[in-house]
């Protein structure tokens, strides 16, 4: 990696900027200008380089389903984790109804879906919502290198407000025993998390962190168990870019968590983690001009795990 090669994907990327728009279905949302682009990437000695609009605070959104996930496997157990959630990937959208209403006794596919991801939040220890929420924050904080990491009370409140297809999924899942307790309490968590405001270096920090076996780059201690670095990887590779994850492991193929508020988390086992933000998206809820980033540096590198 050079920075000279770096810059080159950005430009790269920022061509493809106009085939997206901003997400719309959260109103706070809407105000993100479309034509910011930024990339960090940080080797797992430690390097870090950085272009564009990389140090532009955007809400992780999905992205934080990774972080999510991490957390809950490594404080309630692998098994308490998937007895709520499956393993395997959908074709169908993030948001997407229509599993769980045509298996009202099964839980959702994966953890890097909504449901999945409320599913998830609503086992996550505390001794109240708020203490829940202080607990991930502080993780959040560490894998992220970033002691200042606040969620935006204006996105929540916006995603609070209309987040009514959640809603449906966190009371079907409560109808089929999926959750238990304060549907209300669990989705608000959720949506904390989600509304939890980052830059691409903090994204890129977590990814190196990914990538080097659990370890801080910087520092080498040991912050994510080999067992949780193993699923969550696996489950970003197979499931982690929705309904076009077939398409972009055959395009990038690299283990990454997308997020609609821009971001983009990618993994290359052993070598570097890469965050990219570019609030364009495309249909699916992925960032344009991030993916083309992602394709331009994986052609280059030959960085594909496949």
């Amino acid at each position: 990696m050079h920075q000279e090669l770096l810059n080159d994907a950005l430009a790269h990327g920022r061509r493809y900027l106009h085939e997206g728009t901003v997400a719309s279905y959260i109103p706070e949302l809407k105000k993100t200008d479309p034509e910011l682009l930024g990339v960090c990437v940080i080797t797992t000695d430690g390097t870090c380089f950085e272009a564009g609009d990389s140090g532009v605070l955007f809400s992780l959104q999905s992205v934080c389903k990774v972080l999510t996930l991490l957390y809950a496997i490594e404080t309630v157990g692998e098994p308490a984790v998937f007895a709520r959630v499956g393993m395997e990937p959908t074709g169908d959208s993030f948001n997407s109804i229509v599993r769980l209403e045509d298996m009202l006794a099964a839980k959702p596919f994966n953890p890097l879906i909504n449901a999945g991801a409320i599913a998830v939040a609503s086992i996550l220890p505390g001794t109240s919502e708020e203490d829940r929420f202080q607990r991930v924050l502080s993780y959040a904080r560490r894998l992220l290198g970033n002691p200042t990491l606040a969620y935006s009370e204006s996105i929540f409140r916006s995603e609070k407000e209309t987040g009514h297809k959640n809603r449906a999924l966190g009371y079907m899942m409560k109808n089929s025993g999926i959750l238990e307790g304060d549907v209300e309490a669990h989705l608000d968590l959720y949506f904390k998390l989600c509304s939890l405001m980052a830059t691409c270096r903090d994204t890129a920090q977590l990814a190196a962190i990914l990538a080097n076996d659990g370890c801080d780059p910087k520092t080498g201690e040991k912050l994510v168990s080999r067992r949780a670095l193993r699923i969550t990887r696996s489950l970003m590779a197979t499931c982690g870019m929705y309904n076009y994850s077939g398409e972009f492991a055959t395009r990038v193929g690299l283990p990454s968590k997308s997020g609609v508020g821009g971001g983009i988390l990618s993994v290359v086992p052993r070598i570097m983690g890469i965050g990219v933000f570019g609030p364009a998206l495309d249909k699916r809820g992925n960032s344009v001009g991030g993916v083309r980033v992602l394709e331009y540096l994986s052609d280059r590198l030959d960085l594909s795990i496949f």
